[in-house]
C-alpha cells in the first residue's frame, strides 16, 4: 500500500539538526526538455547547492539517472558527491568512483541492437551510458509500448540486466542497482553517515530512494503529482528552486545562532 503524500505546508522545519542532502536532477533541480542534452540547471540554484553543502560539511549528493559526467556538468562548478546511472557508478566524498559494469560484449551487442531498433522509429533515441541503456520516447509518444516491449524483451534475453520505468523513457541497468541502494552506501560514510536523510525527486525511478529514506527515519519529498512512497510533496521544479533558498537561509540563520551561543 502506498503512503499519503502530504502536502507542502506540512514539510517539517529542517532547523538545528544534522541533516544529509540528496536530489535527483531532471524534474527536480531542472525542468524536464524535449531531449537530455537540453537541460540546465539556472546558476542562482547551483550557487544554493554550493552553499547549502558548505554548511552541511559536504553531506549533500546528486542521485540520478544521468552520469556522474553530466552531473558534474550540470552543476559546475560545484564539485558533490554524485550517484550516477541510478547508482551504477558512484563517487564518494573522497572522489573515490565505484561502478558496476555490464559484460562487454552485453553492452556492444545491446547498443547494436538497440540503436537499429530505434533508427526505425522516428523521434525515439537511445542514451548509452556505458553500464546502462535508456530508451526514449518523450517525442514519439506513438511508440511507447513498443520501446517498452524492446526493453523487456531485453531484460529477457540478458539475465543481468533490470528494466527501470521512467517518465517518458525505460531504461535498462545491471540488476541490484538502484537509488536506494546507493544511499544507503553514501549514509555509511563520512560526511553522511550519522546524519538524517533528506531526498527530493520526482520519478519512478526516486521510488526507491524514497523507500530507503523512510526506513532510515528521513525526509523524502516528492516533486510533481502521482502516487508516491514520498511522505511529502513540492509541487514544481520552481518550488523546489523556492524551497532550497528557504532552506539556505534557515541553515545560515541556525549556524549564527550557534556561534553566537558559544
Amino acid at each position: 500500500m502506498t503512503p499519503a503524500v502530504h502536502e507542502i505546508s506540512t514539510l517539517p522545519s529542517l532547523s538545528g539538526g544534522l541533516f544529509a542532502f540528496f536530489f535527483d536532477v531532471d524534474g527536480t533541480l531542472a525542468t524536464i526538455q524535449p531531449q537530455p542534452e537540453m537541460v540546465a540547471i539556472p546558476a542562482s540554484v547551483r550557487q544554493h547547492l554550493q552553499q547549502l553543502s558548505n554548511l552541511n560539511h559536504g553531506a549533500l549528493a546528486l542521485v540520478s539517472g544521468r552520469p556522474i559526467a553530466q552531473l558534474d556538468d550540470l552543476v559546475a562548478p560545484l564539485e558533490a558527491s554524485a550517484a550516477g546511472v541510478h547508482g551504477a557508478e558512484r563517487r564518494d566524498a573522497s572522489g573515490r568512483i565505484h561502478r558496476h559494469s555490464l559484460p562487454a560484449d552485453v553492452a556492444q551487442t545491446l547498443q547494436r541492437e538497440l540503436q537499429e531498433t530505434l533508427d526505425q522509429w522516428p523521434g525515439t533515441q537511445l542514451e548509452a551510458k556505458g553500464m546502462a541503456f535508456a530508451l526514449h520516447y518523450r517525442q514519439a509518444m506513438t511508440y511507447e509500448q513498443a520501446v517498452i516491449k524492446l526493453a523487456q524483451d531485453a531484460v529477457a534475453r540478458f539475465p543481468g540486466l533490470a528494466l527501470q520505468p521512467g517518465k517518458c523513457v525505460v531504461e535498462l541497468k545491471p540488476q541490484g542497482i538502484d537509488k536506494g541502494a546507493a544511499i544507503r552506501e553514501f549514509m555509511r560514510e563520512a560526511p553522511f553517515a550519522g546524519r538524517i536523510p533528506v531526498f527530493v525527486g520526482d520519478d519512478l525511478t526516486d521510488e526507491q530512494g524514497f523507500l530507503a529514506v523512510n526506513a532510515l527515519g528521513g525526509i523524502s519529498v516528492k516533486v510533481g503529482e502521482g502516487s508516491s512512497y514520498a511522505r511529502y510533496r513540492l509541487s514544481s521544479v520552481d518550488a523546489v528552486w523556492s524551497w532550497l533558498e528557504q532552506l539556505l537561509l534557515q541553515s545560515k540563520h541556525d549556524n549564527v545562532g550557534k556561534e553566537s551561543r558559544l
